[in-house]
């Protein structure tokens, strides 16, 4: 997602730390860390101060000493192929974390698919996960990002949901048509949405559809 030219001018040269491809095409990058923030917000990044910036969510913790970002890999795009290939020590330029994709501690849940899991790890890497339960959906197992820090935090409130494997700790089908079957969901509870646009406008009308009130789903979308 690119943003204004005003933000480009805010964006700051920090060193990577680390980049480990934790699945075909999907990376983690570890940058250095000059500003607090809240977890659910983003950064913006650009390889020079003269590119066009991309938004991406922070994925760690308030307590961890850099800034990490989740992203997969766009053949034709004009930052994911660069940044892959980032070694410890490169430069690139980040702005300040800002967003308002925030939570604020209300029982609620956390829905994602692919890598919109991001502002999730921050999370629940900050410590307000225990009163969540985590809606994962993905097309093929390996899919599921980062499950193993999810399955050992919060345990069954973790589901995943998978459309085109099976395994026996996973749901098969559409998280949506598990949303539509409940009968679970209140409406002063806050949903939070994270993913492609395509999930979060069908997830969004089945929540609504169920009576939960507008106000109450918060959505961030990944392109």
């Amino acid at each position: 997602m690119s943003i204004t030219n005003r933000k480009k001018k805010d964006l700051h040269p920090v060193k990577i730390l680390s980049n480990k491809e934790i699945e075909k095409g999907i990376f983690i990058v570890d940058i250095e860390r000059s500003w607090n923030f809240i977890p659910g917000q983003v950064i913006a990044v650009a390889m020079s101060p003269d590119d066009e910036p991309r938004l991406y969510s922070i994925a760690s913790g308030i307590n961890s000493p850099y800034f990490s970002i989740l992203f997969d890999v766009k053949p034709d795009g004009a930052l994911t192929p660069s940044l892959s290939k980032t070694k410890p020590g490169d430069l690139i330029y980040i702005s300040e974390p800002f967003g308002k994709f925030i939570d604020l501690g209300e029982p609620g849940y956390w829905i994602a698919t692919g890598t919109g899991i991001a502002p999730f790890i921050s999370m629940m890497e900050s410590g307000i996960s225990s009163n969540k339960t985590l809606l994962h959906g993905a097309r093929e197992l390996r899919q599921f990002y980062l499950a193993e820090k999810f399955i050992a935090s919060m345990g069954s409130r973790y589901l995943r949901f998978c459309t085109a494997e099976t395994a026996n700790d996973v749901i098969s089908g559409r998280l949506t048509n598990y949303l539509k079957n409940s009968d679970t969901l209140l409406p002063d509870r806050k949903y939070y949405l994270c993913g492609n646009p395509e999930m979060v406008v069908d997830v969004r009308d089945v929540l609504i559809n169920k009576g939960i009130p507008f106000d109450n789903i918060l959505a961030e979308i990944y392109f």
